[in-house]
Order: C-alpha cells, then sequence, then structure tokens
C-alpha cells in the first residue's frame, strides 16, 4: 500500500472515529411557582384566565440564551427548556396568582376562556440573565374585568441574583422574578375586583 494511500485510510478512520463520538447529553429545565410567604391579597375569589403571554423572539427558543455581554448572547444547545418558554410563564404566573388570590380559580389561555373570568395579558419584553450572576425580567401586564371597561395595566421590572452557579440556579432566580410579577398582578386585581 502506497504512503498516500495508508495517509488517506488513517484520515477516514480519524474521521469516523470522532464522528461517533457522543455529544454530552441535553439537559431539561421548567420555572416553577415560588412558595410565597407574606400575606395573601384580600379579594373575593374570582376566575382569572392568564394569556396569551408573549416573549422577545431572541428567547423564544428550546434552548436557554444567556447575555454575554450588550451585543453578545451564548445560546446552550444543552441546557433546554422543557416546555415553551410562553407556557411555562403563564403556568408559573398562575401558579404564584392561586397563592396570592385563595380561593381564586386561575388558568391558563385558552384552556379556560369563560366570560366571566378577569383576563390577564403578559408581555415580557426582556428575559436576560447578565454574567455579574443576576437576571433580569421586565413585563407588561394589563387586567381586564370581565365584560367591562379598561384594563388595568402596569409595568414590572424585577432583577434577581442567581444564587450559585449552573442552569438550576440561573431558572430559580427566573422563578422567582416570576414571583414579584405575580405580586404586582394581584395588588392590580384588588383595584379591579373592588370597583
Amino acid at each position: 500500500m502506497s504512503r498516500l494511500s495508508s495517509f488517506c485510510l488513517g484520515a477516514i478512520v480519524l474521521t469516523l472515529v470522532a464522528g461517533c463520538a457522543t455529544s454530552p447529553p441535553s439537559q431539561f429545565y421548567t420555572l416553577s411557582p415560588v412558595q410565597l410567604v407574606e400575606l395573601r391579597a384580600a379579594v373575593k375569589p374570582v376566575a382569572i384566565a392568564i394569556g396569551p403571554v408573549t416573549v422577545p423572539d431572541l428567547v423564544d427558543r428550546p434552548q436557554i440564551v444567556s447575555r454575554v455581554d450588550e451585543n453578545r448572547v451564548s445560546i446552550d444547545e444543552f441546557a433546554r427548556w422543557a416546555d415553551p418558554l410562553k407556557s411555562q410563564i403563564a403556568r408559573v404566573i398562575a401558579a404564584d396568582l392561586t397563592q396570592c388570590l385563595p380561593g381564586s380559580i386561575v388558568s391558563v389561555y385558552p384552556q379556560r376562556v369563560d366570560d366571566n373570568a378577569y383576563r390577564v395579558s403578559v408581555d415580557v419584553q426582556s428575559f436576560d440573565s447578565a454574567t455579574s450572576g443576576t437576571v433580569m425580567l421586565a413585563v407588561i401586564w394589563s387586567v381586564r374585568a370581565p365584560k367591562r371597561g379598561e384594563p388595568v395595566g402596569g409595568r414590572t421590572v424585577v432583577r434577581e441574583v442567581v444564587s450559585g452557579p449552573g442552569y438550576n440556579a440561573l431558572v430559580s432566580a427566573y422563578s422567582r422574578a416570576l414571583a414579584s410579577v405575580a405580586r404586582d398582578i394581584a395588588g392590580a386585581m384588588q383595584s379591579v375586583v373592588s370597583q
């Protein structure tokens, strides 16, 4: 066998071996409701429908996106959301609101569409993590009473410290930030329900 043939055969074998190498397994993460310990809002029990929820296109993907600097992000192929971020945000805000407004029936749009339900829309403008070890959420939300009036709206901007390394701590910080959004919405519910 000629030297060139041996070299080509060796290159092919190395290419095949490299192609068979395994990549790290993907890890899947979910946002979760936070156990709220402060006083709960005094509101008569009502039906509430959360949604629709919008998120920036940049983070509306299965991979977790982290901001590296002002003009650069990192998209981790092996750290993924277990289900779409929009549905997780709606589910977590609904669970947090259930704690804030005891007795209320809180569901996620479009599973329950009731003409007598208060509707909460959520527009996530920013869903960022920073290299400084914080996450930042900026959310515009509104609460509309059934069959009447203008919605009551607000904007919540919250920063939460990431309590440790890795994606578990990052996702926990996002969950705590969403609990702050739910508390602000619960506060607005007090004024809307009492009208």
